[in-house]
């Protein structure tokens, strides 16, 4: 399907052996046959179809379910996103945290919904494999959330079920406050309504560290936060900072079960830091001073109609009370609070996660 916003990946027809892809615990087996390579006008893309076969350990899809899978992307207003769908069924399109992160940190935990949804995984822009930007400019969250509305028509959707996490949630919020009539399900995971209110959060977190974390945090964001060596190493954080910050002062409210310990969210996600440090902010990882420092959504959310799933871990660093303040605002929305779980809900507790969003998506 082709129009003025946007262009997908047109499913092929032509003779070629399928790739497949298998899936065995945490990892993935590609063994290629063959690959058609397809040419468009502004884009040169890769449409692969495969079978997946679940894994035998959590989290579970039963092996017996076979999903085609097709990957791509989809040229959003002169920016090409790269998009993943996996499973038959609705439609749920999943956005990532980050931000600057990909959705490759979803993987293997909600591939269990697979077998009864639409699963559309996508990079936001600037991340994972979607284009990245030549200057700052590109990356705000109004863009972010036109890009979404743009894969949707480009795939050819009506309406959608949208899973948001982390600033991912955030995201499907400025979605919804101008597509509302777009979608029929809205899930917010772990996020907040409100840049203000996560900022204060944030402040409960340092008075929470030991005083030696605190000081060591506090003098390390005074002596600079980023590395000054090839363009991918001064852009990120240094050392120093990310085993303070990330590996000390966040652990606790990243993960509470953790059932995986080789799990790695940073990782899996493959920063992308010029995005990360655009949005989030140059000052240090407990203060959002960046131009997502202008999210101020709480007042808004009443115009939410549409049925709306709240998730949050008991430890979060989203702290539950944001969670309980979106309850409030949007009328009718179920909260659910995750026991023993930090940010990463679907890690500490995968059963839980799966069942929860499973079960409100097939509520009619």
């Amino acid at each position: 399907m082709e129009n003025s916003r946007s262009r997908a990946l047109p499913n092929p027809s032509r003779d070629c052996l399928t790739p497949f892809l298998v899936f065995n615990r945490y990892s993935w087996d590609l063994g290629w046959a063959a690959m058609t390579i397809l040419k468009m006008p502004a884009v040169l893309s890769l449409v692969l179809m495969a079978v997946v076969a679940a894994a035998q350990s959590a989290p579970q899809a039963s092996s017996a379910n076979v999903f085609a899978q097709q990957e791509g992307f989809v040229d959003a207003n002169g920016v090409m996103i790269y998009y993943k769908i996996l499973g038959r069924g609705e439609p749920l399109m999943i956005v990532h945290g980050g931000p600057g992160a990909s959705h490759d940190y979803f993987l293997p935990y909600l591939l269990p919904l697979a077998r009864r949804h639409k699963l559309i995984f996508i990079d936001e822009r600037g991340s994972g494999r979607s284009q990245k930007l030549e200057g700052p400019a590109g990356y705000t969250i109004e863009k972010m959330a036109e890009d979404v509305e743009s894969v949707r028509q480009a795939l050819g959707l009506g309406k959608i079920n949208l899973l948001g996490h982390s600033y991912g949630g955030a995201l499907a919020q400025a979605y919804a406050l101008k597509y509302q009539s777009n979608l029929s399900h809205l899930i917010l995971g772990s996020t907040w309504s409100s840049t203000k209110a996560m900022n204060d959060v944030f402040v409960r977190m340092r008075q929470h560290m030991s005083p030696e974390l605190r000081d060591r945090i506090t003098k390390l964001e005074a002596a600079g936060l980023f590395g000054h060596g090839k363009d991918y190493e001064k852009n990120r954080y240094t050392a120093e900072y990310m085993i303070a910050a990330w590996g000390e002062g966040y652990f606790p409210y990243l993960y509470h079960n953790r059932p995986d310990p080789n799990y790695d969210p940073v990782d899996a996600g493959k920063m992308s830091w010029d995005l990360y440090r655009e949005m989030w902010g140059s000052n240090g990882e407990f203060v959002i001073d960046g131009n997502l420092k202008s999210v101020e959504y709480t007042d808004r959310l009443s115009s939410i109609k549409v049925p709306t799933l709240i998730l949050v871990g008991d430890h979060d660093e989203c702290d539950p009370s944001l969670a309980k303040v979106m309850q409030e605002k949007i009328s009718g929305s179920k909260l659910v609070i995750f026991p023993s779980s930090g940010h990463m809900t679907f890690v500490d507790q995968p059963g839980i996660f799966v069942k929860a969003v499973d079960d409100f998506l097939n509520q009619r």
